[in-house]
């Protein structure tokens, strides 16, 4: 009896330059994002300390909530397929500590 094996292709990855430049995209998008958060904090931290901001760099448009998944419902809701950044409105913009 004879066998027969298919020949497997190796998978295709992505460029290193591919990587590159999404790697530079995301911290583009993440500068953009922190420039909106500091323009926004000091209007916003005296009556909303300690909520969650959620920034569209593209628009500009931010969400706020107390709740971390309500203020991303939002943010889902009108940009489907928008990449977000969070923050917490404090001094840092943090949320922790690691």
């Amino acid at each position: 009896m004879t066998k027969i094996f298919s020949i497997r292709k190796p998978r295709r990855l992505s460029s290193p330059t591919g990587e590159k430049n999404n790697i530079s995209d995301i911290k583009n998008l993440d500068r953009r994002s922190y420039q909106v958060f500091e323009r926004l904090r000091d209007s916003l931290i005296d009556n909303h300390s300690n909520w969650f901001l959620i920034i569209e760099p593209d628009s500009e448009d931010y969400f706020l909530d107390e709740d971390e998944l309500v203020a991303y419902q939002k943010a889902r809701e009108k940009y489907p397929q928008g990449k977000f950044f969070f923050f917490r409105l404090n001094e840092t913009g943090v949320s922790g500590r690691i």
